[in-house]
């Protein structure tokens, strides 16, 4: 899997953050995969809106090496597309995890979360285990 770029959803980079021991994280086992990241531009702002002034330095540090992929008019349709059918469905998710998914689909990109839940109803997302 060398080389191959993922999004990364808010959940992955929490979980990092919380567990003292890095090596049992989600993000470390991509890392040792060979993955390459991406988030997005919502994930970015649910990172640094929840972040305490002391944890910045740590989040400005982990997403140097990550690309932010902006929330585009692409990715704009694909998650009005998405949330027609969510909710015909009945199956609606929250805003920030449709924009998300939306931006890895409009970018061609699979995603990695631990928030399976939510992801999973989405049909033309390609979820990384």
């Amino acid at each position: 899997m060398a080389n191959k770029r993922i999004m990364v959803d808010t959940s992955i980079l929490i979980d990092y953050y919380r567990k003292t021991e890095k090596d049992n994280t989600v993000w470390v086992k991509l890392v040792r995969d060979g993955y390459q990241f991406a988030i997005s531009s919502v994930t970015k702002y649910e990172i640094f809106s929840g972040a305490s002034f002391s944890q910045l330095g740590f989040w400005n540090e982990v997403l140097k090496a990550v690309d932010v992929i902006a929330l585009d008019e692409a990715s704009v349709d694909t998650a009005v597309e998405i949330n027609a059918g969510l909710k015909r469905k009945r199956k609606q998710i929250d805003i920030a995890d449709l924009f998300i998914a939306a931006s890895a689909i409009a970018n061609n990109l699979p995603i990695a979360t631990l928030n399976k839940k939510h992801f999973e109803r989405i049909e033309k997302l390609k979820i990384i285990p």
